[in-house]
């Protein structure tokens, strides 16, 4: 999303405020130990601390030991949340503008320096073979051209639990059950409510244009398990906890063999 919010609020005229304006724009509204507040007029309100609301009970309150990595980190909110219970975090993102306001934030709110923050896309996770306890996906999935490929990635690093959340479209019905072979010509089928779907977004939504795709839920659960993954909760709308599978996986073989290619490891 583009929603930003200047940061500046009534604190301009002190230190503090004057490094928030800096480094304006925040997405993040992060609450500082000095009582400011870096997007204190988020057109979302008090964004993202709601949205924790919402996923903190999934998440154990000591992570000592707990190696998290949080994809698409922005500012560092929910890196900072997670260091404060005790985790050690790598925190990604592409934007070098979020991190700058990361690492000064970091100064004040991750005091024993638990969070590290990197500059990475989410397909360069195809070169980590480091493992993690605890990852964080969220308000990312939308914004990719190959979201499938992209959990894929991700897929290969959890070893404990994902989260993951993604902005989703409408959908009046419940999703089918996964259907083992779908006959060509039953095809019609596809059209039935409860489908799993998702909506391409050729050009902008929110006037933003990095936000590609709007699937629905069963679309987004049907990803999930496609990617060798289970849900276990939904702790709040539009968020899904998972683990991986422990069935069957029939998208193993081809899953493998596409990412080989696409990381440039087939022969």
């Amino acid at each position: 999303m583009t929603l930003q919010s200047s940061g500046a609020g009534h604190h301009a005229s002190d230190a503090t405020g004057r490094e928030l304006a800096r480094l304006a724009p925040w997405f993040h509204n992060l609450h500082l130990p000095s009582g400011h507040q870096t997007a204190p007029d988020h057109p979302l309100g008090d964004f993202p601390a709601y949205k924790w609301a919402q996923i903190s009970r999934v998440i154990p309150q000591d992570l000592t030991g707990v190696r998290a990595l949080d994809i698409g980190c922005n500012a560092g909110f929910y890196s900072f949340k997670l260091a404060a219970r005790g985790a050690t975090v790598v925190a990604i993102d592409s934007d070098e503008h979020y991190l700058r306001q990361a690492r000064w934030a970091a100064q004040q709110l991750d005091p024993e320096q638990r969070v590290s923050f990197e500059q990475r896309h989410v397909y360069e996770l195809g070169r980590s073979s480091e493992r993690f306890d605890l990852v964080l996906f969220l308000g990312v999935l939308y914004h990719l051209r190959y979201p499938l490929l992209a959990l894929d990635l991700i897929a290969r690093l959890v070893r404990g639990r994902l989260i993951v959340q993604t902005m989703t479209m409408p959908s009046a019905a419940e999703g089918v059950p996964p259907v083992p072979d779908l006959p060509i010509d039953e095809r019609e089928r596809l059209t039935e409510p409860g489908w799993p779907r998702a909506a391409f977004i050729e050009h902008q939504l929110a006037n933003d244009p990095t936000n590609w795709w709007a699937p629905d839920d069963a679309c987004v659960q049907a990803m999930l398990r496609s990617a060798g993954l289970r849900v276990v909760d939904t702790p709040g709308h539009e968020f899904y906890v998972c683990e991986p599978s422990e069935g069957p996986d029939h998208a193993a073989p081809y899953r493998q063999v596409e990412l080989e290619a696409a990381l440039g490891l087939s022969r």
